[in-house]
């Protein structure tokens, strides 16, 4: 029986964490935190590499390689930033 009662106590207590937490992730959003990783480019660094692409028609691989990053990362950059 103490068992449960703890348990109980347990549960309870961690449903308040849970709250407390997000309540904090909201009021820091609202004051403008950005949650996860920094990018890894940034916009002029997006916006040279579709130059390159398009305009100098250069392959995504070598810019990639210029702004040393994965093809994958140039390809999600591009694609949000379109």
């Amino acid at each position: 029986m103490v068992l449960t009662v703890f348990a109980g106590i347990a549960d309870f207590e961690r449903s308040l964490i849970v709250e407390r937490t997000s309540a904090g992730r909201i009021a820091a959003k609202a004051r403008g935190v950005r949650f996860g990783p920094r990018p890894t480019l940034a916009a002029e660094q997006i916006a040279h590499a579709r130059h390159l692409i398009e305009r100098e028609g250069k392959p995504v691989a070598e810019v990639a390689r210029l702004l040393r990053v994965h093809r994958a990362t140039l390809y999600r950059a591009l694609e949000a930033r379109s």
